[in-house]
């Protein structure tokens, strides 16, 4: 349901986005609105936020993150998946933007310099969904000091404020954010199923006692 969701959402999207009707008549007046408020703090926060999952940063986070991880836990099967859905989520988003080539928001409106590169879907918000939703359920659906609902929660505040900072520094129209947020539930329904189904055994696969380290990297 959740690929399905998400893979509807894109495929709406992008169709709207190239005929430019429907949702896509709202973006003129939703860059406008963010522009007509514009003002120091909203902008030093948001600039923050897009840094931090920018191009820059958020490969050497990653890259800190599942290395930190597979060393503390002494297991490779979630760092390998947060890091896989991370590497597919650049891939995706590369190639979709050359298919599309659509066109940003005037360069008169970005606040952090000229980008001439296409539009359509935001790499930003697809690196800050994947790590934040993919993370959140990776480690919060084996945790209990953190429900996986708060844990969704905090994650889905977090790409909203990213996809929110692109818009609001004049990089990319609405409908970039919500079709690269549907990439990211079509990754995470994909890293779900890889998750839930790795170990299943075969009902011709006697049952064996696992090893740590196959127990480790079934969890």
């Amino acid at each position: 349901m959740l690929a399905l969701a998400g893979t509807a959402t894109f495929v709406l999207t992008l169709g709207q986005v190239l005929d430019g009707q429907g949702i896509a008549t709202a973006d003129g007046p939703v860059t406008a609105w963010f522009v007509d408020h514009r003002n120091g703090f909203t902008t030093a926060v948001l600039t923050a936020f897009a840094f931090v999952f920018g191009p820059v940063a958020l490969p050497v986070i990653t890259l800190l993150a599942t290395t930190a991880w597979a060393l503390l836990t002494r297991c490779l099967w979630r760092p390998l998946l947060l890091a896989g859905a991370m590497v597919t989520g650049v891939i995706v988003t590369e190639a979709t933007a050359h298919a599309v080539g659509r066109p940003r928001p005037p360069s008169t409106l970005m606040m952090l310099g000229a980008d001439p590169t296409s539009s359509f879907p935001s790499g930003h918000v697809v690196g800050a969904a994947n790590f934040l939703l993919v993370g959140a359920y990776l480690v919060f659906s084996r945790s209990t000091a953190i429900s996986p609902p708060a844990a969704f929660s905090a994650a889905a505040t977090g790409v909203i404020l990213e996809a929110t900072s692109r818009i609001y520094l004049g990089y990319h129209w609405f409908t970039d954010t919500l079709a690269s947020a549907s990439i990211s539930m079509v990754i995470l329904a994909f890293v779900i199923t890889l998750d839930v189904t790795r170990g299943k055994q075969t009902p011709r696969e006697p049952k064996r006692e696992p090893s740590a380290l196959n127990g480790c990297l079934q969890r």
